[in-house]
């Protein structure tokens, strides 16, 4: 079953609200654009045939006006002729005439105001057509932006990533241990190093004061 029964369902539908009610609008704006198109090359056929007959109606008027004319030129002839039963005549076939032309000028309306909204609704149409092809290129990149979203989070919660990370983590913690380590023994070493430049310091300072002291008495 097709989406749109009728040109004036098309015309008058909410694009927007079917696409946000679809559970795949890419499938549903395919078919949309389908039944447009599809609907259009009606239309337009419909139209053409619409047109023919209205030039088969103005060859029918101008034939009836010329044989309208034509009984009128008779009655004048007939009456010249003093012949006022024919004149009569030929004014009764002209009679009959202009009714067939007043009906035929009436289906020319008819089919003019045809023509006049079939052109409103065509433009409306391929309005409408035009909006849902653009709509068409948005909702494909929309969705295969998502699509390559969905991968990309796919790849960043899987498994084997998390996994991963978790052993850069343990690796990183591993080698800030080393790095601590090897900062405490530096430490260490340079405190130990502190240490005996001390005992030296004091050794020289010890040295000094026994040499004072010798000096002084011997004075």
């Amino acid at each position: 079953m097709s989406i749109f029964s009728r040109m004036s369902d098309i015309i008058n539908s909410n694009i927007s609200a079917l696409l946000d009610k679809a559970e795949n609008p890419e499938k549903l704006i395919r078919m949309v654009i389908q039944e447009m198109e599809e609907t259009l090359v009606e239309v337009r056929s419909g139209t053409a045939k619409v047109i023919a007959e209205k030039k088969t109606l103005n060859r029918r008027l101008d034939q009836l006006k010329k044989q309208a004319s034509d009984w009128e030129g008779k009655a004048e002839l007939a009456l010249s002729k003093g012949r006022e039963d024919l004149a009569k005549a030929a004014l009764m076939e002209k009679s009959n005439i202009n009714a067939s032309i007043e009906i035929t000028e009436k289906d020319m309306l008819k089919l003019d105001e045809t023509l006049d909204k079939l052109s409103v609704e065509i433009e409306q149409l391929q309005a409408k057509l035009n909006d849902a092809r653009a709509r068409q290129k948005t909702i494909v990149m929309r969705s295969k932006a998502t699509e390559s979203r969905l991968h990309v989070n796919r790849h960043l919660n899987s498994y084997a990533i998390d996994n991963a990370m978790d052993k850069f983590e343990y690796y990183e913690k591993k080698i800030d241990l080393m790095e601590g380590q090897m900062d405490s023994a530096h430490i260490e070493q340079s405190n130990l190093q502190s240490e005996f430049d001390e005992l030296e310091k004091q050794e020289s300072i010890d040295k000094e004061l026994e040499a004072l002291k010798s000096k002084l008495n011997k004075g």
